[in-house]
């Protein structure tokens, strides 16, 4: 539990946006909006990389003496380490150490790390994991024993870190035999999303997508993946149904697929234990 005091300090939760998606603000005003209703902090502001307000002038409007800032993001790396920064005046363009705490006048500026990479989302993957199976018990819920895990992330050559956060996940919730197997899958590395049919030795497949929204990758991309035809998801995803029908059964699995993580409840309370370390 945080049981610092931060009356004097306000949070800014800082999300990626999109233009394209107007729904991938929404998890950001949401973990806002709670910890508004906690009444923890003096501030609670949010900001965004792509669409409005943006992440260069929210300092403006924070008048209190310490200010936490918060990535949601899923892990370390070009927009955590690079771009935010920059944009909130911490470092100079290419600049990628800077120290985390900084003195401007009477405010001392806390920058923490992403939530993807803290140890505790481990509960919010498996609150995703446990509900979309209760939420669609047919023919009958299947228990995790009898079924394989897969933590699905977008992976890239370009940033190794993206896949660490997603590993560092798997192992996690391997330590704690739940699950029949757990394994990391990935949209552009391997292994690739359509490789679980293989890899799964259980004929239960449970995928969770390691996203802070749901957008483009999760609600259509991954469905194809998945062997869905592309036509029947942009009719499903244009009729405002869901993308990918839960349990669905491919190669002689049941899949279910999940919502992403980013509106999971437990997601505040992430966000207040990378507080607390800064604190």
């Amino acid at each position: 539990m945080l049981k610092t005091d931060l009356s004097d300090a306000a949070l800014v939760l800082v999300g990626h946006g999109s233009t394209l998606n107007a729904e991938s603000a929404t998890p950001t005003y949401q973990h806002a909006d709670e910890l508004r209703r906690r009444k923890i902090f003096a501030q609670v502001a949010e900001c965004f990389w792509k669409v409005e307000p943006p992440i260069c002038g929210v300092l403006r409007g924070i008048f209190a003496p310490r200010v936490f800032i918060v990535p949601l993001f899923i892990s370390d790396g070009y927009f955590t380490e690079e771009v935010i920064p920059r944009e909130l005046g911490l470092c100079a363009k290419g600049e990628k150490e800077f120290p985390r705490t900084q003195q401007r006048g009477a405010q001392t500026i806390h920058y923490c790390g992403p939530v993807g990479t803290h140890d505790s989302m481990t509960e919010v993957l498996l609150a995703r994991a446990k509900e979309v199976v209760e939420k669609h018990p047919f023919p009958r819920a299947p228990r995790p024993e009898e079924t394989t895990l897969f933590i699905a992330g977008h992976g890239t050559s370009n940033n190794e870190n993206s896949r660490k956060a997603i590993e560092r996940q798997v192992e996690l919730i391997r330590a704690q035999n739940l699950y029949a197997a757990v394994h990391p899958i990935f949209m552009e590395e391997d292994p690739r999303i359509a490789d679980c049919y293989t890899i799964s030795q259980t004929r239960n497949i449970v995928m969770v997508p390691f996203f802070i929204s749901d957008g483009l990758h999760s609600f259509e991309d991954i469905p194809v993946m998945l062997g869905e035809p592309a036509r029947i998801v942009q009719e499903r995803y244009k009729s405002g149904q869901p993308t990918w029908r839960n349990p669905t059964e491919k190669h002689g699995k049941h899949v279910w697929y999940s919502a992403s993580i980013g509106n999971e409840p437990h997601i505040a309370d992430v966000i207040l234990e990378r507080v607390r370390e800064r604190a």
